[in-house]
């Protein structure tokens, strides 16, 4: 008989997760407990923007024209508990206020109200970016409060997604990582996961304390690279050096390798970030903070480099205070190709700069829904040469498409200086300075 799988939380993660398990073929039930968003994906539509998340879901959600009907939403932990044989838990686990500490209360309650309903044989399967101990404790409280005892098991399976290809990163995946601690548990994941395993996708089998470091560790390495390379773009600065040449020299080092070293602005997001921080407090819990005690280090340079592209901005508009100066800011998000505004360095940068008397205008692609609501004191543009009309300076701070293809000479034409700072390092200077612009990168030379 063909498994039967539920998804508890239907946020970024679990409503990508739900729909590529549709996709695979599954009987898939996604369950959440904010009204908004089931309805809305019942109507296949997604509460972010995520490319092609909608159109899968649209393939698959019962009740729409032409859908295979395989997946369906409900609130209902009784109806899901009776449904599943396999129940991903996808809920969120951010940063704790006021601390470094992950925020576990939206597990904890994810599984108190799955575990009563779980009569019979079941897995379920953990998501979330926990910390290291999270799994032995939860599969304690699984076979203490779970009518069905030793046939309920627990699993950990964590997610590599990246924002903008959660799609193919989900059906795709470079690796599966899971933490079991019986063969039937494996068995089934094995599964679930039949076609991606068949296209050659590593299947890395562990206990449940690796599984859970597996995540933690990669975000903290790839943070480790991003701060390495805006710590050099300082020292370049400094010294008069060029970090994209740098950058470009030490890639072809196959130890090192291209990805991630691009300078500028530094990371944000809803992962990297809490993730090294919970990290390091797990750590100080265990007993182990001296061992990464570097992450603190790694968080400093990456707020540090925000502070540093608002005092080149304010350099480059002669030195003095910003009240009274328009500033066009291209880019909200944290990245390109998703709308996710959660610790952005590009709106932390505006902010700063409104905040301190700049008349700032902002565009991105997707965002600006987003931004407006963190930030609606700010100024939005429906274009960026809207954006652009009448600044002083601007500043490009997410590295999408869209800004790449900008033409330099007509956006100079609406601007009343031709001044752009590149706090991503991702336009070509060569066409910007011809077309009259002061082009500066973050750790390249002015010239």
């Amino acid at each position: 008989m063909a498994l039967k799988i539920t998804v508890i939380g239907t946020g970024y993660l679990g409503a990508t997760h739900a729909a590529a398990m549709a996709e695979l073929g599954f009987e898939v039930l996604g369950l959440d407990v904010v009204p908004e968003k089931i309805e809305m994906l019942q109507r296949g539509e997604v509460p972010m923007y995520e490319p092609g998340l909608e159109d899968l879901l649209r393939r698959h959600v019962a009740g729409i024209e032409g859908s295979s009907g395989r997946l369906r939403f409900t609130m209902d932990f009784a109806e899901a508990g009776a449904f599943g044989d396999v129940h991903f838990v996808c809920v969120n686990t951010p940063q704790r206020h006021g601390e470094y500490a992950a925020d576990m209360s939206y597990v904890n309650s994810a599984i108190a109200s799955l575990a009563p309903h779980l009569t019979g044989p079941a897995l379920v399967v953990g998501k979330s970016t926990v910390p290291v101990g999270t799994a032995d404790r939860l599969a304690a409280y699984l076979a203490e409060h779970a009518p069905g005892g030793a046939d309920v098991e627990l699993a950990w399976n964590p997610e590599f997604l990246r924002e903008g290809f959660a799609v193919d990163d989900t059906l795709h995946p470079d690796r599966i990582v899971v933490g079991v601690r019986g063969g039937q548990a494996e068995k089934l994941l094995r599964e679930v996961y039949a076609t991606p395993l068949s296209e050659g996708t590593p299947f890395v089998v562990t206990d449940f304390p690796t599984a859970e470091l597996v995540k933690t560790s990669a975000n903290s390495f790839l943070a480790t690279k991003i701060s390495f390379i805006n710590a050099m773009a300082e020292v370049c600065e400094a010294a008069g050096g060029d970090v994209a040449k740098l950058a470009e020299a030490i890639g072809y080092d196959d130890r090192i390798g291209r990805k991630f070293l691009r300078a500028g602005i530094g990371f944000g997001g809803g992962c990297l970030p809490k993730d090294i921080r919970a990290f390091m407090a797990r750590a100080g819990e265990l007993g182990a903070d001296q061992a990464l005690t570097f992450l603190r280090e790694i968080d400093s340079i990456n707020m540090r480099q925000r502070g540093r592209m608002v005092e080149l901005a304010r350099e480059a508009l002669g030195g003095g205070p910003f009240l009274g100066k328009r500033v066009a800011v291209l880019g909200a998000t944290f990245k390109p190709d998703s709308d996710d505004v959660r610790d952005s360095p590009a709106l932390n940068v505006a902010g700063q700069i409104h905040l301190q008397g700049g008349q700032v205008t902002v565009y991105d692609p997707k965002g600006m829904d987003n931004a407006r609501r963190v930030f609606p004191t700010l100024g939005y543009a429906e274009t960026a040469e809207d954006a652009v009309r009448g600044a002083e300076i601007v500043l490009h701070l997410t590295e999408w498409r869209e800004f790449r293809e900008l033409d330099p000479e007509k956006l100079g034409q609406v601007a009343a200086r031709r001044v752009l700072l590149d706090g991503r390092n991702a336009l070509d200077p060569e066409p910007w300075r011809a077309a009259g612009w002061t082009y500066r990168g973050m750790g390249r030379p002015a010239a």
